[in-house]
């Protein structure tokens, strides 16, 4: 029991104390990835030390169900719980069907995960498909498909092959470095596989609404992957115009990069970032404390998961 509590223990820690630190550390998406890897590793690791926990509960049980039993006898009913209670074969038939209620319950959850996992990818894959079908290729940027649209708008759709939709009202406030710069955002969507870990972690926030870690993460790890996308299209674009092509695409008017000092209105995030990028000084400490809790998160789950593992291997050879 105590390797299970040890892990079990541990996993709520982090699953309920680190969001607090790792939102501070990424709402202004400096780093933006470092900070998609610290989510992720804290999700890695809360889910591998449940799995963990579980197994060496599952271990215990199976290794000594007398003493279980009347362990749980005895938490409950204290000293009044005598032999032959705990021993009876009611009490062991009742402690075996919460043990089997909680196997199902882990089961259910699996299953209801992979199965929202595999309809999120039938949708998609319909949508890739429709697309490709209703729209109209866009010249020399390939796999791009253009929709009879008024609305601005452009997204990727993963599939084989993957598609960037581009809606006609995109095509008419964009101008063509405007355009080049969406593409290589989108491509950069694509490249990454930021639809998996999207996907991914939005079925864990399903599974487990109540945990912080996956409500708070599911949409960080989203905001954050757009704006790892957001620094590849600059990159390869530069900031200014990527800045003109957000700007056109969120008010539907086309903004030329020279009047990019008068639309400073702008308050989204990703737009506030490039046009005030952090100084060199700022962006070292953040990655210095990101790769920090990364490493930390890896290394101290593993080190529990195998103290764990060596006490509940004491405890078998002890037994």
């Amino acid at each position: 029991m105590r390797p299970a509590l040890l892990v079990f223990l541990y996993a709520l820690a982090v699953a309920w104390y680190l969001p607090g630190l790792l939102l501070r550390l990424t709402a202004r998406g400096i780093s933006a990835r470092l900070g998609l890897a610290a989510w992720l590793t804290a999700m890695a690791s809360v889910l591998a030390s449940a799995v963990a926990a579980l197994q060496f509960l599952v271990g215990a049980a199976i290794a000594g169900w007398s003493r279980l039993a009347a362990v749980v006898c005895r938490s409950v009913a204290g000293a009044a719980c005598a032999p032959t209670i705990y021993r009876s074969a009611i009490f062991e038939l009742g402690l075996g069907a919460a043990a089997t209620v909680a196997a199902l319950t882990v089961a259910v959850l699996t299953w209801r995960y992979g199965r929202g996992v595999q309809q999120a990818q039938r949708r998609t894959r319909a949508h890739a498909e429709a697309a490709r079908i209703t729209g109209c290729r866009l010249p020399g940027a390939s796999p791009a498909v253009v929709l009879d649209a008024p609305q601005p708008a452009a997204y990727c759709v993963p599939g084989r092959p993957a598609v960037i939709v581009l809606t006609s009202g995109a095509l008419a406030v964009l101008d063509p470095a405007q355009l080049t710069a969406v593409l290589a955002h989108e491509r950069a969507h694509l490249a990454s596989r930021h639809h998996l870990l999207i996907v991914l972690t939005r079925g864990f926030a399903a599974s487990f609404p109540a945990v912080p870690l996956f409500t708070h993460g599911a949409p960080e790890v989203a905001r954050l992957a757009e704006m790892c996308a957001d620094d590849a299209a600059a990159r390869h674009s530069g900031p200014r115009t990527l800045i003109a092509a957000l700007l056109a695409m969120g008010t539907g008017m086309a903004v030329p990069v020279t009047a990019l000092a008068a639309a400073g209105y702008a308050t989204t995030a990703r737009v506030h970032r490039l046009l005030e990028p952090p100084c060199r000084a700022r962006r070292a400490r953040y990655r210095l404390a990101l790769g920090a809790v990364t490493l930390l998160l890896a290394v101290v789950s593993g080190l529990v998961i195998t103290f764990a593992g060596s006490l509940a291997a004491h405890g078998i050879t002890a037994g």
